[in-house]
């Protein structure tokens, strides 16, 4: 167990298994999760998908998603991993997908 870190002024602060600074979550050893961006980027997409439906074309629909600068956002300041950059492919790959099955 370790010992609290306590600020200048006196304010305590607690140990955390993970924290998220400047948009970008940050795991034990100064990893970086995925999962807040990726689950933030179908949020996006679903709603995307929800206001135009069938009614909008395929590039259409493609040129809004990509407006989404969620899924990437602060990734520049995170040494990723092949399995990391893998996931990332995924869910693009899943949203083409689900774009295809409606």
């Amino acid at each position: 167990m370790c010992r609290n870190i306590s600020s200048s002024t006196n304010v305590i602060i607690p140990w955390v298994n993970e924290f998220k600074y400047l948009g970008v979550t940050l795991v034990n050893s100064s990893k970086c999760s995925l999962d807040h961006a990726k689950k933030s980027f179908f949020r996006g997409a679903n709603a995307i998908f929800g206001k135009v439906g069938r009614t909008a074309s395929e590039e259409v629909i493609l040129e809004l998603i990509k407006s989404i600068p969620i899924l990437l956002y602060g990734l520049e300041a995170c040494h990723l991993i092949k399995a990391q950059l893998r996931s990332l492919d995924f869910v693009v790959n899943r949203l083409f997908i689900q774009n295809e099955q409606y």
